[in-house]
């Protein structure tokens, strides 16, 4: 405990020193999560990062989120505990992979969820998060066929939702919320019949068809602190529990474990300890660089996207 006081001591104190904010995302452990300015969904942290008028930004999340934040502030420092904090999304979908498709396919609009890599969004029209997705696609012309990229589940949702036949579906996934089989859900209303299922649009569809409520980790956390019921079973990462039990600690919340690791958490996001955040502080690194013309072409569909309400 005495150890633990003193690094977030060390991390409070270089925080003052670098004229730094600390942003986490709500997947971050909750000693984290304590720490942070700002908890959000990828929307919220780009906004934020988005305003933000300090010197370092210290992203608690994993690296595209960091990136995002260095597209939006160029002259700022912009640091991550760790490296190796990653996304299965990211690595389902490379630059040159969009590039080529792009050739085979000429006239598409690409919108890209926002867990791409800086050189993807650069190649794209427009970016979401599954918080806006459906307004952005809303937002293009409907005979504009597009291509909706790398998330499969969230791609299959927002055209369900938009009606839009003319899109095309890249086939990457999230390995956490990908792999929650229908069967577990299945199971856990049957343990918990009273209790409401929110779930994020990055599930399978099966899993949707049982929610009550679909939407981002922040709406997911706004709506179950809001309603009126009183049990939830959270088709989501674990993480989201630090805030909902917060914000409603006389409520339950229930997490079904996914298949490949009989949890909910994910591996890169967890990545990230305090240690790690002290030190990233110390040191400004790992540090995100990022050749001015890829930031330049990233900003244009990012921006885009925050010009959508």
């Amino acid at each position: 405990m005495l150890e633990t006081a003193t690094i977030v001591d060390e991390i409070l104190d270089l925080k003052k020193e670098r004229r730094a904010i600390l942003l986490a995302h709500h997947y971050q452990e909750s000693e984290i999560q304590e720490l942070a300015d700002v908890i959000g969904d990828s929307l919220e942290l780009a906004r934020k990062a988005h305003e933000f008028e300090g010197d370092v930004i210290a992203f608690c999340g994993v690296w595209f989120m960091a990136e995002t934040a260095k597209i939006l502030n160029p002259d700022k420092i912009v640091v991550v505990p760790d490296r190796e904090a990653s996304c299965s999304l990211v690595e389902s979908c490379s630059a040159q992979q969009v590039r080529a498709w792009k050739a085979r396919n000429p006239g598409h609009v690409v919108v890209s969820y926002i867990n791409t890599s800086a050189e993807v969004k650069a190649e794209s029209d427009i970016i979401c998060t599954s918080r806006n997705a459906v307004q952005v696609v809303n937002s293009i012309p409907a005979d504009k066929p597009i291509l909706f990229l790398p998330d499969m589940n969230l791609g299959n949702y927002v055209k369900r939702q938009s009606g839009r036949e003319n899109m095309r579906i890249w086939q990457g996934s999230c390995i956490v919320h990908a792999t929650f089989p229908a069967r577990r859900l299945t199971r856990a209303r049957m343990e918990h019949p009273t209790a409401l299922v929110a779930a994020h649009p990055e599930c399978p569809a099966d899993v949707l068809g049982m929610a009550d409520f679909i939407g981002s980790t922040s709406a997911i956390i706004q709506y179950c602190s809001q309603s009126e019921a009183r049990e939830f079973i959270v088709m989501t990462e674990s993480g989201v529990s630090h805030s909902l039990r917060k914000l409603a600690p006389e409520k339950t919340f229930y997490f079904v474990q996914n298949e490949n690791c009989n949890c909910s958490e994910c591996p890169y996001m967890r990545r990230n300890t305090l240690e790690k955040l002290r030190d990233c502080l110390l040191d400004l690194e790992p540090r995100v660089e990022l050749p001015a013309e890829i930031m330049e072409r990233a900003r244009l569909p990012i921006e885009r996207m925050l010009a959508v309400k």
